[in-house]
C-alpha cells in the first residue's frame, strides 16, 4: 500500500492553516487606556460569543501610536484613542472604516457624536466614552483656591507647593495658552512659542515635580507627593469612590480659562486580526445597558443616548457632566498634520529637553 506524501503534506497544511483561523476567530485583542474597562463587560461578551478577549493597555497617546507604528496594527484589533490623535490614524493608514451594516447599534450614539468635526460621518469611529481634563488640587493646602490655571503657572499662588503637568505635550501647552489668554484649542505658532516659554519656565521652578499622566497623577496626589495635577474627570471620582480618605481632600476643577473635553472612541486597525470580531464588540459596547454598565465602572459620561435611562445618578452632576458655564469653556484638543504638528513636536522637543 502506498501513501500520496504530497496529499498528505497539503492535507495536514490545510488542517494546521485552519487551526490558525480558528485561533484567530476565537481571540480579539483590545488595545486600551488602563482601568478604562468593567471586567464583567468582557466576561459576557467572551461568554455570549465564545471568544478570548485579549487586553493589553497604554498609559498616553503617544506610546499607543508609537506600538501601533511598530507592528501593533497587525496584533491588536480595536483601539481606543482620543478625538486629537483621529485624523493622524486615518491619515497614516492605521486604521480602516467601520461596516455600519454590521453596527446596528450605532442608533443609540447621541447625535453630536454621530458626525464628530475629527471624523467626518464617523467613518472610522464609534464613540467609547466621553470626559474632561481639569486640575485637582488639595483643598487643605489650598482652601481659597482660584478657578485658575494659575494655581499651576503662577509661583506667587503656589509658591511652595510640588506640583506636576501632564506629559501630554498638547494638554499642557494647551493649557499653557489657556492661562496666557490664547484659548485652550490656540494652533497659532506664536501662541504656542509663548506658551513653550511659560512650559520651560515653570519647568524650572524648585516646586515642579515632572510630567505625569491621569492615573499616575492622582495616585501622587492622593499620597501627598504633589498637591496639583492634571487628570480626568472620571478617573479622579473613580478613585475617590475607592479610596475615599485619601481623596477626602482632594478636589477636580475646571479653570475659568478653559480646558480640554475628549472622545475617547473605537477603532479598528488596518491589520486587524479579527474584523468581524471587533465590529461584534463595537456594536456589544453601543447597546444601551451595556454603554451604561461602562460609564457606571468607569465614572465617564456616555456618548449612547439610550443608555441615559440605565446611568447612575452621579453620572449626570459635575465634574462628569459639567455645568453649562463649565461646558462653554471646554474645548476639544485641536488635530494637527502638516507643518502645525511638526511645529508643534519642535516646540515640545525643546520644553522637553531644557
Amino acid at each position: 500500500m502506498t501513501i500520496n506524501k504530497t496529499a498528505l503534506a497539503l492535507s495536514v497544511g490545510a488542517a494546521l492553516l485552519a487551526g490558525s483561523v480558528q485561533a484567530q476567530e476565537n481571540k480579539l485583542y483590545l488595545f486600551n487606556w488602563t482601568e478604562y474597562m468593567d471586567p464583567e463587560i468582557i466576561e459576557a461578551f467572551e461568554e455570549k460569543y465564545d471568544v478570548e478577549v485579549v487586553q493589553n493597555y497604554f498609559n498616553s497617546l503617544p506610546e499607543m501610536l508609537s506600538k501601533l507604528q511598530a507592528g501593533g496594527v497587525s496584533q491588536y484589533d480595536i483601539i481606543v484613542p482620543s478625538n486629537y490623535y483621529v485624523p493622524r490614524l486615518i491619515e497614516t493608514g492605521l486604521v480602516q472604516k467601520l461596516d455600519k451594516a454590521k453596527l446596528p447599534n450605532f442608533a443609540n450614539v447621541m447625535e453630536q457624536f454621530q458626525d464628530p468635526v475629527f471624523d467626518p460621518g464617523a467613518e472610522y469611529t464609534a464613540p467609547y466614552q466621553w470626559g474632561t481634563t481639569g486640575v485637582v488640587y488639595n483643598t487643605e493646602t489650598f482652601p481659597d483656591a482660584p478657578k485658575s490655571w494659575s494655581l499651576l503657572f503662577d509661583p506667587e499662588v503656589n509658591p511652595d507647593h510640588p506640583f506636576a503637568l501632564m506629559g501630554d505635550g498638547q494638554v499642557s501647552l494647551g493649557g499653557a495658552c489657556a492661562y496666557l489668554g490664547h484659548g485652550y484649542d490656540c494652533t497659532d505658532p506664536e501662541g504656542w512659542k509663548e506658551a513653550a516659554r511659560l512650559l520651560i519656565e515653570t519647568k524650572g521652578r524648585d516646586t515642579f515635580s515632572g510630567f505625569t499622566d491621569g492615573t499616575p497623577a492622582l495616585q501622587q496626589l492622593a499620597r501627598g507627593v504633589t498637591h496639583i495635577g492634571l487628570s480626568y474627570n472620571g478617573d479622579y471620582l473613580f478613585f475617590k469612590d475607592e479610596d475615599p480618605e485619601s481623596f477626602e481632600t482632594l478636589d477636580f476643577m475646571i479653570p475659568d480659562e478653559g480646558a480640554e473635553m475628549w472622545v475617547d472612541s473605537m477603532m479598528i486597525t488596518s491589520e486587524a486580526p479579527n474584523a468581524d470580531m471587533a465590529h461584534k464588540f463595537i456594536d456589544f459596547i453601543l447597546d444601551a445597558e451595556v454603554g451604561a454598565q461602562l460609564s457606571n465602572y468607569n465614572y465617564y459620561a456616555s456618548p449612547n443616548a439610550a443608555a441615559e435611562p440605565y446611568l447612575d445618578e452621579v453620572l449626570t452632576v459635575p465634574p462628569v457632566q459639567p455645568s453649562e458655564d463649565d461646558m462653554a469653556r471646554l474645548r476639544f484638543t485641536p488635530s494637527l498634520e502638516g507643518e502645525s504638528l511638526q511645529i508643534f513636536q519642535q516646540l515640545w522637543s525643546e520644553v522637553q529637553s531644557r
